[in-house]
């Protein structure tokens, strides 16, 4: 993990400070002057100050990853840029826990996600983070685990001995002071990939986090590569070793969306998969999540769907049948109807015609440049849209009924997490005498 300020978590390692962390309630921009000059009138140090209101604006970000357990944790700016959401580690760690590991060394835990969800499943967990600042806050957000336990050190210097898993999450970004720069060469990230190349040859069950735009042919020999995606953005691909890799499975792609889990697989190495056939566009246009994308699995939908590729190059789909599966979200057009590929011309009357609520202009692909064509189609879309219009909810997008609008119902992998911090908040408050919230 890169380096974080020590400034800005130290002083929260004290009563009082955690005490008056505590006693916030959720960040506003808005109010962050005013507080701050509370605070200060208060008697409060100006660099206790600083860290809490710092703290508390991570916290507030870091719900979208953690929901209402980023309360009671700590963060950097760059371990929380990295931090793995609570949904998908509890994926991570359900792989090690279906294999039968019961010891994993976590190695680059930075703020320790990965690591809380597998000890709530019970495994023996050996969080290693370089950065002194991030293993403090591992520590701290590792309190309600007693079979977790944080090692400041180089991840590449602890002995393996007894430890039948190892998990990584490479530091692939470096901060500065102008803020925090990806890496993206992985023989330059915190271990490299060929490090954890070394571990799965000496056949450790081994699972890795990489970056999504991960080109395949980076991808080693041998092992898994599974694309995530959460509400639509894809996060990561991992990539799976030995016994934690399944059978007869080289790529995949999981969507988590809020119908829960769907993925597609395929045994096929990159390139090598099946050849769908390209044809007009004409009954119902799919766009397949990015994660599909991705994995190289746009082909394998296709025929899944019966239908063809609008072009051997872009990931669009035409198929005589409307599917609501997440993994092939179908675009339709208002009231179900079916799209046909059109200039901007008469996009607006149509839209009326159809009393729509919302229309979506796509220009992938569009010769014409997709600036000038977005900027017509706007203007055309507005000529003609009635405001009496019906405000129907829209299946796949949103609105009104849809699936987009509100947010996700927690996870059912993340629930035993959730009832471990419960269960465990009142006897983890000794080391900085806090209270639970």
């Amino acid at each position: 993990m890169a380096h974080a300020p020590q400034d800005q978590i130290a002083p929260l390692l004290t009563p009082e400070g955690w005490d008056l962390l505590a006693s916030l309630g959720p960040y506003r921009d808005e109010d962050s002057f005013e507080l701050n000059s509370a605070l200060r009138k208060a008697g409060h140090p100006a660099g206790l100050v600083s860290a809490v209101l710092t703290q508390s604006r991570l916290r507030t970000r870091a719900e979208a990853k953690f929901g209402e357990f980023a309360r009671q944790m700590l963060f950097t700016q760059a371990g929380l840029e990295q931090a793995t959401r609570l949904n998908v580690a509890a994926h991570h760690a359900q792989r090690f826990a279906a294999a039968g590991i019961s010891r994993v060394a976590d190695l680059g835990c930075g703020l320790g996600a990965d690591a809380m969800a597998l000890a709530s499943l019970d495994i023996n967990v050996t969080a290693v983070e370089m950065d002194e600042t991030t293993a403090a806050c591992a520590t701290m957000n590792l309190i309600p685990f007693p079979n977790a336990t944080v090692v400041h050190a180089d991840a590449a210097s602890v002995p393996l001995e007894g430890i039948d898993g190892v998990w990584l999450d490479p530091a692939r970004r470096v901060t500065s002071t102008s803020g925090t720069k990806r890496i993206w060469d992985p023989e330059a990230f915190s271990p490299p990939l060929s490090f954890v190349e070394s571990l799965a040859a000496g056949g450790k069950a081994v699972g890795v986090k990489m970056g999504p735009g991960m080109p395949h042919e980076s991808v080693p020999a041998g092992c898994e590569a599974q694309w995530v995606s959460v509400a639509g953005d894809v996060t990561e691909v991992t990539l799976w070793f030995n016994a934690v890799r399944r059978p007869a499975v080289r790529r995949a792609a999981l969507v988590l969306g809020s119908q829960g889990p769907a993925e597609l697989t395929s045994a096929d190495d990159f390139g090598a998969g099946p050849a769908a056939p390209v044809g007009p566009v004409e009954g119902y246009l799919y766009e397949p999540d990015g994660a599909v994308i991705r994995a190289g699995l746009v082909a394998d939908v296709a025929l899944q769907l019966g239908g063809h590729l609008v072009d051997e190059h872009i990931a669009y789909i035409c198929a005589p049948d409307l599917s609501g599966h997440p993994v092939r979200p179908g675009l339709q057009g208002p009231g179900g109807h079916a799209l046909q590929r059109q200039g901007t011309q008469g996009l607006g009357e149509a839209g009326g015609h159809h009393r729509a609520g919302y229309q979506e202009a796509r220009h992938r692909g569009n010769p014409g440049g997709t600036a000038e064509a977005a900027a017509a189609s706007r203007k055309e879309l507005q000529k003609g849209f009635r405001e009496d219009r019906h405000p129907g909810p829209d299946p796949y997008w949103g609105g009104p009924g849809g699936d987009r609008g509100g947010t996700s119902p927690a996870h059912p992998e993340s629930s035993r997490y959730c009832a471990r911090m419960n269960s465990s908040a009142a006897r983890t408050c000794s080391a900085v005498g806090r209270t639970p919230v």
